[in-house]
């Protein structure tokens, strides 16, 4: 259940035991993908992750509206990179997750993560949560879980042009591509700035 399309009625009634929050970024992701790359993949894995339990389990999950700033600052040269601090990101993940769980809202949250520079500050939230008793909370970064693929993830690499060429293919500057390649990173480390 998609919460910014229900009703507080729709949640309360879907008694839901696990809900989703996915986290990104807007950011550059080369010449041929958008700025809310990081976004638009976690939003699409958070989905897909919760329609495969709600399937399998015949349970309600709650997908909260994707956190679409995130700990970007490193992309700063890049035009239309837009960041928050690491303890305004934390603040505002916790409380979101706070304000989801509350009430009778669910017992586990998954906070569902397309960008690497969030990957510290989420594992600090989900813990904190944890510990504090507000809920289960784990961290899930996609691109950490396609195991031999991860190789090819660079960023704005062949990985995240993939998944977008799938999903939103709409989006993907095609006649950019050979730019990218031509100008991209080979591999994470390599950085590249005005």
């Amino acid at each position: 259940m998609r919460l910014a399309d229900a009703t507080w009625t729709d949640v309360r009634d879907a008694d839901a035991d696990l809900a989703v929050l996915p986290v990104g970024s807007t950011e550059g992701h080369g010449p041929h993908a958008p700025l809310g790359t990081d976004s638009l993949t976690a939003e699409t894995v958070a989905e897909a992750g919760a329609d495969a339990y709600e399937e399998a389990t015949g349970q309600s999950v709650l997908v909260a509206p994707t956190v679409p700033v995130g700990i970007s600052e490193e992309h700063r040269a890049f035009d239309g990179t837009l960041w928050v601090t690491p303890d305004t990101f934390r603040a505002y993940v916790r409380e979101t997750a706070e304000s989801l769980a509350a009430g009778d809202g669910p017992a586990a949250i998954v906070l569902v993560n397309g960008h690497g520079g969030n990957v510290d500050a989420l594992r600090e939230v989900a813990a904190r949560l944890t510990r504090d008793g507000v809920a289960r909370v784990a961290p899930f970064t996609w691109f950490e879980a396609v195991g031999e693929h991860a190789s090819d993830m660079g960023h704005a690499g062949p990985l995240e042009t993939a998944f977008l060429r799938h999903e939103r293919s709409d989006l993907v500057r095609e006649d950019r591509i050979e730019d990218a390649r031509e100008n991209g990173s080979e591999r994470w480390g390599d950085w590249v700035s005005g």
